[in-house]
């Protein structure tokens, strides 16, 4: 059994729950370094921005493929979705210290509305490059939120905010905290309602998000202009416009 792989136990708890954490290391140390070396890189390139600057790094840097479509992720991401598997995305999201913004509860799925037919078999890989934790803004879901449908969101301050909406009606006292050592990992539904506190400690918090949907869902083209999906694993089941078939 590959070390990324989920237990029976783990897939049954993520399909209730809507996510499960991975307390492994899911890279080798020498492959986790040079990861971290190619983010640290990026972000010196975009001047040590916020987040938002670091959407989708592997169309820039292709070096990121070997990560994103590597057996050690997929291996992890099969169990979940099964085995026809297309890479969505990734983001390198980080937290500068002290100063490092709030992001609002939200669905991922809400901000891909209308670019996909469905948002069933969707997974985020959430990969720690740094210590995540309570203190430095870690990621927090309310567990089961997955089936809920599209919630209903409402405006909030972008001063104060990476996003200037967030969920109203959510029960926060429910959030489950995904603290995590580098090189540790979570994996969440799209459609779970997560988020996280702002980074008000002195320690950075930086993790790379690696995002896979199921082959069945449709990528609507005239919807994702300029965007690039890869097969990463199986079979193109909906005839979607892969880079590499």
């Amino acid at each position: 059994m590959s070390i990324s792989t989920l237990t029976e136990q783990e897939v049954q708890f993520y399909k209730k729950n809507g996510y499960a954490l991975h307390k492994k290391q899911l890279f080798s140390a020498d492959k986790m370094t040079e990861l971290t070396n190619i983010f640290e890189e990026q972000w010196k390139l975009v001047g040590r921005k916020l987040n938002s600057e670091l959407d989708t790094p592997h169309f820039r840097d292709e070096r990121l493929l070997k990560f994103l479509l590597s057996d050690e992720v997929l291996d992890l991401v099969e169990p979940l979705i099964g085995p026809n598997i297309g890479l969505w995305s990734s983001h390198f999201i980080c937290k500068e210290p002290l100063i490092g913004k709030q992001t609002p509860w939200h669905e991922d799925s809400a901000y891909w509305n209308g670019r996909l037919s469905r948002f069933d078999n969707i997974v985020t890989v959430w990969l720690a490059i740094d210590r995540s934790s309570k203190e430095n803004g870690c990621m927090r879901v309310i567990p089961g939120t997955h089936n809920n449908g599209f919630s209903e969101y409402e405006q909030v301050d972008g001063n104060d905010n990476i996003f200037d909406t967030e969920i109203r009606n959510k029960d926060e006292s429910k959030a489950v905290y995904f603290e995590l050592e580098p090189g540790e990992c979570s994996v969440h539904d799209s459609r779970i309602i997560h988020g996280a506190a702002p980074n008000k400690s002195e320690f950075r918090r930086c993790g790379y998000t690696m995002r896979y949907f199921s082959t069945d869902a449709q990528v609507y083209t005239e919807k994702n202009r300029g965007h690039k999906i890869w097969l990463a694993r199986g079979k193109d089941l909906a005839g979607n416009p892969f880079v590499n078939v």
